[in-house]
């Protein structure tokens, strides 16, 4: 960092307040870059940064306001030290501009310029255009990038997980609907854990526009970290008992759907977009081309997953779609949500699952089974077993459950000691 410049007209609140209202005071804090204050006919006093241009011209930025009469926060109201750190950052980027102060870049723009890369290059682009479109853009959309502070996305990240979740709405609707504001502590913690996936998204963002040379720095997001403990997941799986009931209680194309779900550990996504050509009756084999990791994957089936998929491409060609409703209709996004929350209901399942919790159960399963980690992130398609640790470690972790097994039997000497105890009452 360099160091900051001295003046003792500007450094303090109470030596600007002495100056003359209307007229700019100069100081030069780099090469080509100078700090501007000017207090307003109000009297509130200005912060801007004067860098020079090929040719002999220069540009004026503001760049917040003075705190004169109220506490700097380092988003919009500054310091005469943090002025100096916010002007330098423009002055970077003009540098690193080739001299041209070009355009300020946007945290829309470098929204835009993401999912054009992301499309390209991943999937779930609808997710996470969503997310951008619904936390990142209203917040700190208009931005500059380069004026990004980390005072300020601290603050927009404790908005995030302090507001109410988002009740998923059709695109037609109107304005957004809400749920209740986060109570107990398991809430907090689930929109803790939201914030620091929303988190994700904008430092994904922020930073292909650094690697593209369009921000001359990435101190400002780098500085900010997601909130700690609150990603410790609380997976919920179905018991025996309760998997058997809900297959039972599901309509036919829903059924074939959630059986496939708990004999394969695949997303609903993937087994939706599955093609006949994909399942392998000969070697026992389902294979997933499009995943969320963008890892094509081959998931092995035991004897009641080899029939559930046989029954699925009996009679239909090699291009058709494996898995469709009743009406011969591709399973699009939400499709299944009311007929799996209705069957739930039937079957006792309290509270109802989502689809997802399906792939939980074949896991936890397996975890139980005593099948090793490596082997169920492989079957799940997770890009490493940090993922799998995280959810299925405790179960899979049987020098635990055999280390209680050494406890002694504290029963044993409990009723000679009552008896001694009584005995000695009544002597």
């Amino acid at each position: 960092m360099a160091q900051s410049a001295r003046d003792k007209k500007l450094e303090t609140r109470s030596a600007r307040l002495r100056l003359a209202t209307g007229r700019r005071y100069f100081k030069a804090i780099g090469e080509g870059l100078t700090l501007v204050y000017r207090r307003t006919g109000e009297g509130f006093g200005t912060w801007s940064a004067k860098v020079a241009q090929p040719g002999g011209r220069y540009v004026l930025r503001a760049i917040g306001a003075a705190d004169d009469y109220e506490e700097a926060n380092d988003v919009d109201v500054l310091t005469f030290w943090q002025a100096q750190e916010r002007a330098r950052v423009i002055g970077k980027a003009a540098k690193h501009a080739s001299g041209r102060l070009e355009k300020p870049l946007t945290v829309s723009d470098a929204a835009d310029a993401y999912l054009t890369w992301f499309l390209a290059h991943r999937r779930s682009v609808r997710e996470t255009e969503h997310t951008i479109d619904a936390h990142i853009r209203p917040a700190l959309g208009e931005n500059h990038v380069n004026e990004l502070t980390p005072a300020l996305l601290r603050s927009w990240l404790e908005k995030v997980a302090t507001d109410p979740a988002r009740v998923r709405t059709s695109a037609f609707a109107g304005n957004p609907k809400y749920r209740a504001a986060p109570a107990t502590l398991d809430q907090k913690r689930a929109r803790r854990a939201t914030a620091n996936r929303i988190l994700t998204v904008l430092k994904a963002l922020l930073n292909r526009a650094f690697h593209d040379g369009r921000v001359a720095d990435d101190t400002a997001w780098r500085k900010v970290k997601p909130f700690a403990k609150a990603d410790e997941p609380r997976v919920r799986f179905l018991t025996d008992g309760e998997a058997v009931r809900l297959v039972n209680a599901c309509e036919p194309d829903m059924r074939r759907l959630v059986r496939a779900g708990l004999l394969s550990g695949a997303r609903l996504g993937e087994l939706t977009g599955m093609r006949v050509t994909d399942v392998n009756l000969r070697t026992r084999q389902v294979y997933i081309a499009e995943s969320k990791s963008s890892r094509p994957r081959h998931v092995p089936l035991n004897a009641e997953g080899l029939e559930v998929f046989r029954e699925a491409v009996t009679g239909k060609t090699a291009d058709e779609l494996v898995f469709t409703k009743a009406d011969g209709a591709a399973w699009k996004k939400n499709h299944h949500v009311r007929a799996l929350a209705a069957a739930c209901r039937v079957a006792s399942v309290r509270p109802a699952i989502s689809f997802h919790e399906l792939r939980h159960t074949y896991a936890s399963h397996l975890a139980q089974a005593g099948v090793d980690l490596l082997t169920i992130s492989k079957l799940l398609g997770h890009a490493d077993t940090r993922i799998t640790s995280r959810h299925y470690a405790h179960l899979a972790d049987k020098t635990l459950a055999a280390a209680v097994t050494r406890l002694p039997s504290f029963s044993l000497a409990l009723e000679p000691i009552v008896a001694q105890v009584k005995h000695t009452g009544t002597a």
